[in-house]
């Protein structure tokens, strides 16, 4: 007799996916994880964890329900190449809270998704050179990116990049960028390197590499951790914890995605040529732990560089008359200009290609060195000690009145004795990690401003300063 009401129960609810959908959370708040089972029970895993968003390969309408009771929301995933209509119409049968169209389609196919799977969410998943960031999309996404961490060179050591410093691979340049042009969620969706068994903590270092300029890393498992994970082994276990952890500990604070990036150096650029590729400018200028400001060249207007000192133009020669005359006027108040040299164009991201090529690099160099030694070592909003194996993110509300950095430590070890010195002065210093509790921090006075010492940061903290 229970069984016979469970399925009734079942039933009524796939026949009302109305209900179901009013306690899901909606696309904004969406934590996205790509899901490989198909069993109910599979979803314990998800219990303590802020992940509510699953994207599916392969689903039944039971599993459909069994999440959506649970509140978290479902995503067919539909890969390109060929007819997505039909396993959309399936999807939509089976209730699914929404689809995912996969790789680069043929212009118009997410139009026709649409109409047809209505009134579901269709979210793309698209090659960076295809974003569309006009589009007003629920949810940008990409399936490309770099797997974060420290590159090792051919001799076993750590590869030194165009700045010097030891280089480190990031998604940071290219989200800051993106999220400087549209304030839609931004979804990183790379999965682990192909035959790599992936350590715990560079799951982390992706988590907090996409969440500490404010996009989402869509968690993709290797088989052999997902494999464990199943088993419940306790290894594995122990890292899906932290991962958890990790993710709950940038969830728990929305506002952060809401805060402008800070800094007195501007960046003048189209998203839409090198800020959509990795190791480019923004990313040499992020190794050497300079807060910077992208602007797109579309938006570019006084307000936007309002608070700057230094500003770069990596792509004079798509100027228009009016923005070259708000360039000129930031000098004529006393800002200092780079410009890229005569026709000097931004390398571009074309197909699957999202890192600079060698030629690109030689080209990108050359206006590097300059930008570097425009810099020099001044402090344009913060400068920061021992953190040679990490990148940072410079943040403000928007009255001005809090400021946090964030601090991502890309190594396999704790870094102690980080030193910050900011611009500016501060009365209350609060260090937060996923590990621990809020603690306060002894605030300073430098030649310049503020001063804190950070004891030690394992994967990463937040540096939360109120004026």
């Amino acid at each position: 007799m229970a069984r016979i009401f469970r399925r009734a129960v079942s039933l009524a609810l796939l026949s009302c996916p109305a209900i179901l959908a009013a306690t899901l959370p909606k696309p904004a708040d969406w934590v996205p994880i790509r899901w490989q089972w198909e069993q109910p029970q599979s979803l314990d895993l998800l219990r303590e964890t802020p992940l509510n968003c699953l994207l599916l390969k392969a689903y039944s309408p039971e599993f459909v329900t069994a999440a959506e009771a649970r509140g978290i929301a479902t995503l067919a995933v539909i890969a390109a190449g060929s007819d997505p209509l039909p396993a959309a119409r399936q999807a939509v049968a089976a209730h699914v809270t929404g689809i995912v169209l996969e790789g680069d389609f043929p212009e118009g196919t997410a139009r026709r998704v649409r109409e047809a799977a209505a009134p579901a969410t269709v979210l793309e998943l698209t090659s960076r050179s295809r974003m569309a960031l006009n589009s007003g999309a629920a949810v940008m996404g990409t399936y490309q990116g770099v797997w974060p961490g420290i590159p090792v060179g051919s001799d076993g050591g750590q590869k030194a990049g165009p700045t010097g410093s030891v280089w480190i691979d990031t998604n940071t340049g290219f989200i800051r960028a993106v999220r400087a042009w549209t304030d839609a969620p931004l979804w990183v969706a790379n999965e682990p390197p192909p035959r790599t068994v992936v350590t715990g903590s560079r799951y982390l270092r992706a988590i907090a590499d996409a969440a500490m300029s404010g996009a989402r890393w869509v968690v993709a498992l290797d088989s052999d951790f997902s494999g464990r994970l199943a088993k419940r082994d306790a290894d594995a276990m122990t890292d899906w914890r932290r991962m958890a952890a990790l993710l709950a500990y940038f969830e728990s604070h929305p506002e952060w995605r809401k805060m402008s990036e800070a800094g007195k150096l501007a960046i003048v650029q189209d998203p839409a040529q090198g800020g959509l590729l990795s190791g480019g400018i923004l990313d040499m200028i992020a190794v050497k732990h300079t807060p910077v400001r992208p602007i797109p060249r579309e938006r570019l207007s006084a307000e936007a560089l309002a608070g700057a000192a230094m500003a770069v133009n990596v792509d004079a020669e798509g100027m228009t008359a009016e923005q070259k005359e708000v360039l000129r006027n930031f000098t004529r108040g006393g800002g200092t200009l780079l410009t890229g040299p005569p026709g000097w164009k931004a390398p571009t991201a074309t197909g699957t290609n999202i890192t600079l090529e060698k030629a690109d690099l030689d080209r990108v160099n050359d206006i590097w060195r300059d930008v570097n030694s425009m810099i020099g070592r001044r402090n344009l909003g913060v400068r920061l000690f021992n953190v040679s194996a990490m990148l940072s993110n410079l943040l403000a509300s928007a009255d001005g009145k809090t400021t946090v950095l964030h601090l991502v430590n890309y190594s396999d070890y704790p870094v102690e004795n980080v030193t910050v010195q900011l611009l500016g002065i501060y009365r209350r210093a609060t260090l937060l990690a996923p590990d621990g509790a809020a603690r306060p921090l002894e605030i300073y006075q430098t030649e310049e401003g503020a001063g804190v010492d950070i004891p030690k940061v394992g994967v990463c903290a937040t540096l939360q300063l109120e004026q």
